[in-house]
């Protein structure tokens, strides 16, 4: 693989384990392991950790290391704070400038939820249900919208991973109800579904929050620790 391909190898590779949380909260990534697992040099695997800490998924302590980024209560408030926000407008646009041939993604994104839901993946579910409210900031056609939600896909994802046990079957049922508006039209109704559908993980999310994250997390001193990640 070209250097480019190695980087993007990496960066995809890193960027699932954290989002399905192999990689959890806090672990700390040490090049030297992960160069020699993902056979790659640790010239475009710093590449890879800087597109991810671009993501907010990773963070980087300056001459100590890198580790997993923290995913606090806080993190959270703040994540539900700009989605609540912009993904209300994004289907209020969405539902203004839905056409028959626009909807068929949405519609797609829709169909693959409700089969990983049936199926009971979990991670699938999680990337389905992320893959549906990334589609409807595409459906708003709006390159300004994009460029500022496009950072926290990933995040979103991995918020949907880490609070999968939200009932997948309702969230399905909301999801319906939103794509409904938006196919006919209804940018206020729209915007209306999309903020309380958002708005409903909040709680619940800030609660599971409490569990996986540590309120002690302090990022040099693990990073700077001299303990390998353990192999499984």
């Amino acid at each position: 693989m070209t250097a480019p391909s190695l980087r993007d190898h990496a960066y995809q590779v890193l960027k699932r384990r954290i989002v399905e949380v192999e990689l959890r909260p806090g672990a700390r990534l040490v090049e030297r392991d992960l160069a020699a697992e993902l056979a790659v040099s640790r010239i475009p695997l710093r590449e890879a950790l800087r597109m991810l800490a671009a993501e907010g998924l990773v963070l980087l302590v300056p001459h100590k290391g890198a580790l997993v980024a923290s995913f606090s209560p806080a993190d959270v408030r703040d994540l539900f704070d700009i989605r609540e926000v912009l993904e209300s407008l994004a289907a209020r646009l969405a539902a203004e400038r839905a056409t028959p041939a626009t909807l068929t993604p949405l519609a797609k994104r829709l169909a693959d939820a409700r089969a990983a839901t049936a199926a009971g993946e979990v991670p699938r579910i999680a990337a389905a249900n992320a893959a549906f409210h990334a589609e409807i900031i595409e459906l708003a056609a709006n390159p300004l919208l994009s460029n500022l939600m496009g950072p926290l896909a990933a995040r979103t994802e991995w918020l949907f991973r880490l609070t999968a046990t939200r009932d997948p079957a309702e969230q399905c049922s909301e999801h319906q109800e939103l794509y409904d508006l938006i196919a006919a039209g209804r940018a206020d109704a729209a915007a209306a579904c999309a903020f309380t559908h958002i708005a409903a993980g909040r709680e619940l999310s800030m609660t599971l929050a409490e569990q996986w994250s540590d309120p002690g997390f302090d990022p040099e001193l693990i990073a700077k620790g001299r303990r390998r990640r353990s192999k499984k």
